[in-house]
């Protein structure tokens, strides 16, 4: 059963409800009760606090070692530099051959469209990103309408970020108006978190701005805990799923948050009960200032065995990583 939502904004507008976000640790652990009562929380590392007050009204309050509440909250690991984690995890920088634009993959490419983020997760690999180096221009003749244009292998076009719904309409607009005068782009697809920490961003408008798009759409839901899901961002499934975009949802594997088949196999279920494909369960991105989340491959292995032998085929994400220089995901090899 999909808790009761316990969040009334006050407003709707999605870029208000954004702008009463939590952004500082000390507020967001006065808010969940754990003032002073969580000492192993630490300093930001570089990376601010920036946390929806829907996403923190889902947060238990009192429990230092709530799920939600661990993806999001400053450690004091994170300072640690250890071997083998790194500033640019998957090889983006390697893979940019115009700024914004990394073309990895033979037949897609990914665009950087914004920094902005509506939840800084404590886990992303990209939170060394240089977006200053990598500022998209997607005017007619700028460099990547250029790409694109001259490079006729490339199907389909990757929004990312930052989280590329962070755009207003109007830019996301002028984006499908390019991207419709390049007759080898068929799919668009939208990498996003604001499913599930903003959902207020999905709206009627937003979607007629989808309908100009000539080819088809896909979103791709970062959900990594079935608390994430409740009847307020229901709302946001339905509305996408009604007017037809293809739903997939990508999780990451984190110690301490969903490492274990019952937390996953009920998301599963969840994501499809509102017509979300499970897709992939990504292992961590060894990226400086996570390593507090990683796995060994052996205890990835252990929770998918039990995964794989508690929920049907169709619900099983595919458990994969990223190496940089990779020309696709590479599944996880289990024994």
């Amino acid at each position: 059963m999909i808790p009761e939502p316990v969040f009334s904004p006050q407003t709707h507008d999605w870029k208000t409800v954004l702008s009463e976000s939590f952004r500082s640790t000390q507020d967001l652990l006065k808010y969940c009760e754990l003032d002073g009562n969580r000492p192993e929380s630490g300093s930001e590392a570089g990376f601010p606090v920036r946390v929806t007050k829907y996403y923190a009204s889902l947060i238990e309050k009192g429990n230092p070692q709530d799920p939600l509440l661990l993806q999001v909250i400053p450690d004091q690991r994170e300072h640690q530099r250890i071997e083998g984690y790194s500033l640019d995890a998957v090889g983006d920088l390697k893979a940019m051959p115009v700024p914004g634009l990394i073309h990895k993959y033979h037949n897609r490419v990914l665009l950087t469209l914004t920094a902005a983020c509506p939840i800084h997760c404590r886990y992303c690999f990209r939170r060394h990103f240089p977006y200053s180096e990598a500022k998209l221009d997607i005017s007619p003749q700028s460099p990547v309408i250029n790409y694109l244009t001259e490079h006729t292998e490339v199907k389909e076009v990757i929004l990312s970020g930052g989280d590329p719904l962070m755009l207003s309409d109007q830019k996301i607009a002028d984006l499908i108006i390019q991207l419709n005068k390049i007759p080898n782009i068929d799919y668009l697809r939208f990498h996003t978190r604001l499913l599930s920490v903003l959902p207020e961003r999905i709206t009627e408008s937003f979607i007629r701005v989808l309908e100009q798009f000539n080819g088809k759409i896909v979103f791709i839901t970062h959900i990594n805990h079935p608390n994430e899901i409740t009847l307020y961002n229901q709302t946001a499934f339905n509305l996408l799923s009604q007017y037809g975009f293809q739903l997939l949802n990508q999780s990451v594997l984190l110690k301490g948050v969903n490492n274990n088949a019952a937390t996953l196999v009920d998301l599963s279920y969840k994501l499809f009960d509102n017509n979300i494909i499970p897709y992939y369960l990504h292992s961590l991105d060894k990226v400086h200032g996570a390593a507090n989340f990683d796995l060994t491959v052996d205890q990835q292995c252990k929770v998918y065995a039990e995964l794989r032998n508690s929920l049907p085929g169709y619900l099983v994400p595919k458990l994969v990583n990223e190496f940089s220089g990779q020309m696709s995901k590479t599944q996880v090899q289990c024994s």
